[in-house]
């Protein structure tokens, strides 16, 4: 069994406990946090309470996950768009609209269903029978390259790498307006928002750093194409950034200003490049993933 802690701090005050849970952790359906409260898996302050109780400042939430057995997960025939694959580690191309891993409550149609199929559950297990094999992920609408680990060894060896910053990523993204300069770099630590918590943002108090690097590379005047590089991996992090700087991504719903004149689902984000060294010859790897259909149809229509 698994035990979750959370502490209520005070912008926090008055939230239904479902709602604040749902929000503190992205990978719980509001559905599943009530259910839990039902079979009183949820206290706070060592009580029991219903989905309908507000949180105060200073309760102490403790959730009791049930372990999730295997079936819960289940292989699913869904076509994968694959970069490389060995015996250790596969890199796959990720689709739009894709979720990586499922959630509770959320169980099929993600690309740990599709790996559970294509590797036959030879996948590594550190993160759980939610997560086989994922070592980083991206958001639903961003596509690109994704790296899977086939063992506990492999994924030890690569969580590492991340760890220390060392693996390479770069991605492209279409921004709103026209940025100032060619090339620039944003920091600002990226935590929970203080308000609004289904969104992150630059959070001086709460936040973890995060360095992204940028590089323009066509200008379209309303509108900039531009390469990020990743020194760091937080949640939404390139779009909490080029955010912050008044330059939201095209499409982007959530950080955006509401407006998509393009049509787009969601950000205009591509995971191009994945770089790291193999867990098992030492070698360095590198693969590039191609812009996906809607990303180039964007282009040209940014270019006439």
């Amino acid at each position: 069994m698994e035990i979750l802690e959370f502490s209520v701090d005070g912008s926090e005050n008055g939230i239904r406990i479902d709602r604040y849970l749902s929000e503190k952790n992205a990978e719980l359906s509001r559905s599943y946090l009530q259910k839990l409260l039902k079979e009183q898996g949820i206290t706070v302050n060592g009580r029991e309470v219903k989905a309908n109780y507000k949180v105060q400042a200073g309760d102490e939430i403790r959730i009791s996950l049930p372990d999730l057995s295997e079936p819960d997960i289940l292989p699913e025939d869904i076509p994968l768009d694959i970069l490389y694959e060995d015996e250790d580690v596969m890199v796959v191309n990720k689709p739009k609209g894709m979720v990586v891993h499922p959630s509770a409550g959320h169980t099929s149609g993600t690309l740990v269903n599709a790996i559970l199929f294509h590797c036959q559950g030879n996948l590594s297990g550190i993160n759980g029978v939610m997560r086989p094999g994922i070592v980083h992920r991206i958001d639903k609408d961003t596509t690109g390259a994704l790296l899977i680990c086939k063992n506990d060894v492999a994924h030890r060896d690569l969580a590492e790498q991340l760890k220390e910053h060392s693996i390479k990523r770069r991605y492209r993204a279409i921004v709103s307006g026209n940025l100032k300069d060619d090339e620039g770099t944003v920091e600002g630590p990226i935590g929970r928002h203080p308000v609004d918590r289904k969104k992150m943002a630059i959070n001086y108090k709460n936040g973890k750093e995060a360095i992204t690097h940028y590089k323009v590379l066509e200008r379209f005047g309303n509108a900039t194409y531009i390469e990020c590089r990743l020194e760091t991996g937080r949640t939404h992090q390139i779009r909490v950034h080029m955010t912050s700087i008044g330059h939201p991504l095209l499409g982007d719903e959530v950080y955006g200003s509401g407006k998509n004149p393009y049509h787009l689902q969601g950000q205009a984000l591509h995971a191009m490049v994945l770089g790291f060294v193999h867990p098992r010859t030492g070698e360095y790897l590198e693969f590039t993933a191609p812009l996906p259909e809607y990303f180039t149809n964007l282009l040209e229509k940014l270019r006439k």
